[in-house]
């Protein structure tokens, strides 16, 4: 179970990749692709389909025996990308002795000082011709080698760096593509790099290139570690594992009476309101449209919220050997201590004591710990997917995560027995 969790973690540099993958473990399971500029048509028991959204958010769904209407739907939310580093449009930037850097914005919060004096690579999407202006084409895009550094400046020169030092999003974390050897790479190495990149998979000329999302990530692959190899050490944790859960929950699920959905959301990282984002309307149409398909009637989708369930499962905070002056006096979490039930009074998550019961009694039923965070009241904590998706779908639910360390560093810190307790209570989910 980890070593395939660990292959999806290298696999999924960013977003669109990772929706890729998720895409491809759903077609060989069963599941079928629909298109949704076409009617949806009839809505059968032990249908198994998915849909995606900009390339970027995936929702599958596995079609209950009995209505919507009647059983609601059982749903399992998180999210697929990551705080990293975006790469601009005009990128390069040419600096003395034919170095390279790439010009870069950040993406999300990331902690920037551990991007630093790493082997880094690109991945993302590039946009080329299509048959029509309206409806050019993508291709994915993942350099599988180092490619890039962000260096740091020598302690000689900065004899306070550890004391601490603010960065500069603009200016200290661009990192060095690389040395220029020919006049004709000035200007062109980055798109030389695209290009032969691209040319592995199809013929591309450079002017067919119209544009790109391309990401920096971590080129180190994910592993295990620690003297029993019991925690696991890679970027992304943060929420790739959770979509890595919620896929292996769904596949291994049998058709009940209630419909299954695993909802795969982006842009969590920089506030989720986006067509692909959990603030968008598109999961709350696609669920309307079942329900219209089922029953023939929208009062049918009313029913169904009103039955449901969600599990908004991203990962929680563990307690940390040397800060634990952070954390809240009696609610800590500890690696291995099983899935988190996350609260807040401000309503930053979903849960609830009634939503917070049924999450503890699945954990129960499934042979699994269970533990509750809550932040020390003096220190601020972030929001996630479940108050933002209930703001347009009323849905009973209950925020919940594996802990983790280091959360929203290049590289995190998670548990390998948390990983599978956490499919365990995710199948338990689905099969009720």
């Amino acid at each position: 179970m980890i070593k395939r969790l660990l292959s999806f973690l290298d696999a999924s540099p960013v977003n669109f990749l990772a929706v890729k993958n998720l895409t491809d473990e759903l077609q060989q399971h069963g599941y079928r692709r629909i298109d949704t500029t076409e009617a949806l048509g009839t809505v059968k028991a032990g249908d198994k389909f998915f849909v995606t959204k900009n390339d970027s958010s995936i929702y599958a769904f596995q079609i209950g025996r009995k209505p919507l209407a009647e059983t609601g739907f059982h749903m399992i939310c998180a999210h697929c990308d990551s705080p990293t580093f975006r790469i601009k449009p005009h990128a390069e930037i040419d600096c003395e002795g034919g170095i390279v850097k790439l010009n870069t914005e950040v993406y999300g919060g990331p902690i920037m000082s551990t991007w630093f004096d790493r082997p880094l690579t690109l991945a993302g999407r590039v946009i080329v011709k299509g048959k029509d202006v309206m409806t050019p084409t993508t291709l994915l895009l993942h350099v599988k080698r180092p490619l890039l550094q962000i260096s740091n400046l020598a302690i000689h020169f900065n004899r306070q760096v550890n004391d601490g030092v603010k960065l500069s999003r603009q200016k200290d974390v661009l990192p060095i593509l690389g040395i220029i050897n020919d006049e004709l790479e000035k200007g062109n190495l980055l798109m030389n790099i695209i290009l032969e990149e691209l040319n592995k998979q199809q013929t591309v000329a450079r002017e067919d290139i119209l544009d790109f999302d391309l990401y920096l990530a971590d080129a180190t692959p994910a592993c295990t570690f620690g003297a029993h190899n019991e925690l696991i050490s890679s970027g992304r944790l943060d929420d790739l594992s959770m979509c890595f859960a919620g896929l292996e929950a769904l596949l291994a699920s049998q058709p009940t009476d209630t419909t299954q959905v695993l909802a795969i959301f982006d842009n969590e990282e920089t506030g989720s309101q986006t067509k692909q984002g959990a603030g968008s309307p598109f999961l709350s149409y696609m669920l309307k449209r079942i329900a219209l398909a089922q029953s023939g009637t929208e009062e049918a989708y009313y029913q169904a919220v009103e039955r449901a369930f969600m599990i908004s499962a991203d990962n929680a905070h563990a307690w940390h050997p040397n800060y634990s002056e952070k954390y809240d006096p009696t609610n800590h979490p500890m690696l291995g201590g099983g899935p988190v039930i996350k609260f807040n009074a401000a309503q930053k998550y979903a849960s609830d004591a009634y939503s917070a019961s049924v999450f503890a009694g699945l954990c129960k039923k499934a042979g699994v710990p269970c533990q509750r965070f809550v932040n020390h009241s003096d220190v601020a904590g972030g929001s996630t997917l479940g108050n933002i998706l209930a703001s347009s779908i009323p849905l009973r639910g209950v925020d919940m995560g594996n802990a983790i360390l280091a959360m929203h560093s290049c590289r995190e810190t998670g548990s390998v027995a948390d990983h599978e307790f956490c499919v365990k209570v995710f199948t338990q989910f689905y099969q009720e």
